[in-house]
């Protein structure tokens, strides 16, 4: 049978659920099909499933057939496994109930498990029950979804139709997982911060703002929880982690969403040399425990994760990428002056330190293919670390880069009240002058530091950026289940429809 268009379609499937419906047969009243076996255990363990009565469920994915007999390819959560439907075992009536089911309904069946003439393992149902209706009509099985914008939008067809992104998934738990499992048995402990703040704080970064009606003032998602974990050393708790959403109000591309996964953690009585030593050894470990390697493939590169990962300082990072040397550059003017040569943009306000790391951005980054220590960023940028005492112009802080992507972001904590408020300070004179990502002024922070933060080592880590690299996907939006994204415009939404 031909039909005109998809509206057509859409509107025989509706007519079948109100048939049932009228009959009294609506599957929705359906609560349970429960004793059930999957796919993947079946085909697995054939011979100990062979001529024995399972009960099935899943999606109809195809069928075909006629007369006295009919396949159906059914999909549950593990894979696949063939449903074969003949008269005989129904009844007229009732296999004339099964041939008016559809692709994409959601049945259960019960029967014994054979081997077809063709040698495919196959379930010989007794009886077959409908539990869900599908009222719409899934992507054709050959071309599949291939429209990038609308598997995001639509993960749920995106889950159904291109089954292999399930261990795209799969594998973000078990890193979410080994990382806990790294930490826990560290003796870290894990806690929960305020994702609605009063300060925006923590990072550069420009945040979300919303509004609390009973107290009546704005309030911020938080950009990161770094100031709260940092009062709990301040009150004596010594090793300390949280995972979970941050949310910045910034740009979109392949590796930045408005809200994703971060972990950070802090130790009291280290420094930034053992928050290196942890971070190379979470991600090795990690990728060893769900990976079974330390080599990842990714794009066309095979990254080492192997500890220790190289260090550099980004002076010399610079020296090396792109030839300027900073070691021979004194003052704010010369620094402004070359960078300007080398087609680097900067303010006319802008000091050493901060030309420095635009410099480092525009000429390092996309070389740092295997792991890499980035080390002594300019104070200017890295508000929250520790000055180097050798040269207080540069912070004892590093990030970590993988396949040309930072991971991981960390510094001996700044415990310096009276240095941290200077440095509040100008962040707040930035934001002043226009720049919406500095950091706001937290009088309740530097009363901490007051209190006493002892020697601190932090570690941030990009949880998503990490699983990217472990599942060898290049965009953030493809580890992430639902990625923002604009909302659709009427035209486009009724062509999705058609």
């Amino acid at each position: 049978m031909e039909f005109e268009n998809k509206n057509e379609m859409l509107q025989i499937r509706q007519e079948k659920l109100d048939q049932l419906i009228e009959k009294g047969e609506d599957p929705h009243k359906i609560t349970h099909f429960t004793d059930r076996t999957l796919a993947k255990t079946i085909i697995e363990n054939f011979e100990d499933f062979e001529e024995k009565t399972v009960r099935v469920a899943g999606r109809i994915m195809s069928k075909r057939g006629h007369g006295k007999v009919n396949f159906m390819d059914i999909q549950d959560s593990s894979g696949r496994i063939q449903f074969f439907n003949k008269m005989n075992n129904f009844g007229e009536e009732e296999y004339e109930k099964i041939k008016q089911l559809d692709v994409g309904d959601i049945v259960g069946a019960e029967g014994e498990i054979f081997k077809t003439k063709t040698g495919e393992i196959s379930v010989r149902t007794k009886s077959l029950t409908l539990l869900t209706k599908s009222l719409q009509i899934l992507p054709e099985k050959f071309h599949g979804l291939k429209d990038q914008d609308l598997r995001y939008r639509q993960r749920y067809v995106d889950l159904i139709v291109n089954p292999d992104i399930k261990d795209v998934f799969i594998t973000r738990s078990k890193i979410i997982s080994e990382i806990r499992h790294f930490l826990d048995s560290r003796d870290f402990l894990e806690v929960e911060t305020p994702i609605l703040n009063t300060i925006a704080g923590g990072a550069n970064a420009r945040p979300f703002i919303t509004h609390h009606n009973t107290l009546d003032i704005d309030m911020y998602l938080r950009i990161a929880n770094e100031l709260y974990l940092k009062r709990l050393i301040v009150g004596g708790f010594e090793k300390v982690y949280e995972m979970g959403r941050m949310f910045r109000n910034e740009g979109m591309d392949h590796s930045h969403n408005p809200e994703y996964t971060a972990i950070e953690l802090y130790q009291a009585y280290v420094d930034y040399n053992e928050m290196m030593s942890i971070t190379e050894e979470l991600v090795s470990t990690v990728a060893q425990n769900v990976l079974g390697t330390m080599k990842v493939e990714f794009g066309e590169e095979v990254i080492d994760l192997t500890p220790p990962w190289k260090r550099l300082t980004m002076v010399e990072a610079i020296k090396e990428y792109s030839g300027i040397d900073f070691e021979t550059i004194e003052t704010d003017e010369e620094a402004r002056k070359i960078a300007k040569e080398n087609n680097v943009q900067v303010e006319e306000d802008y000091t050493r330190g901060h030309v420095i790391a635009e410099v480092f951005e525009a000429f390092c980054e996309e070389h740092l293919m295997q792991p890499v220590f980035i080390t002594q960023h300019p104070v200017e940028v890295s508000p929250l670390a520790k000055r180097n005492p050798e040269d207080p112009r540069f912070t004892e802080r590093f990030e970590a880069f993988v396949a040309g992507n930072e991971i991981a972001n960390a510094f001996s904590e700044l415990n310096d009240a009276r240095d941290q408020k200077g440095r509040f300070d100008a962040q707040v004179e930035a934001r002043e002058k226009g720049d919406d990502e500095a950091q706001m002024m937290d009088y309740d922070f530097i009363n901490a530091l007051e209190v006493g933060l002892p020697p601190t080592g932090g570690l941030g880590i990009g949880v998503d950026r990490l699983i990217m690299l472990l599942t060898k996907q290049e965009s953030i939006r493809d580890v992430l289940l639902f990625p923002t994204m604009k909302p659709l415009g009427r035209d486009r939404q009724e062509e999705i429809e058609e």
